[in-house]
């Protein structure tokens, strides 16, 4: 398997950040953890991505150019 000698760039993509807030859903029992956002109208929120790890989480951030600490909701 051949190395690559650049970093893969990850796509950004934008959200509407009056209307939505960045979140992460995590489960009482389980432990499961999914990033999305929250409507701040309706308070609904729409699952994006299953966490399993730090990295996956800063993939979410990444990918929505989020910064700093992430709300969880439970």
């Amino acid at each position: 398997m051949a190395l690559s000698l650049f970093r893969h760039q990850v796509k950004r993509e934008e959200y509407d950040h009056d209307r939505f807030t960045p979140v992460i859903r995590s489960s009482i029992c389980t432990g499961e953890k999914v990033a999305g956002f929250k409507d701040r109208e309706t308070g609904k929120i729409e699952e994006i991505m299953l966490i399993r790890s730090r990295e996956d989480l800063e993939a979410f951030q990444q990918r929505y150019g989020i910064e700093g600490e992430i709300q969880t909701i439970y």
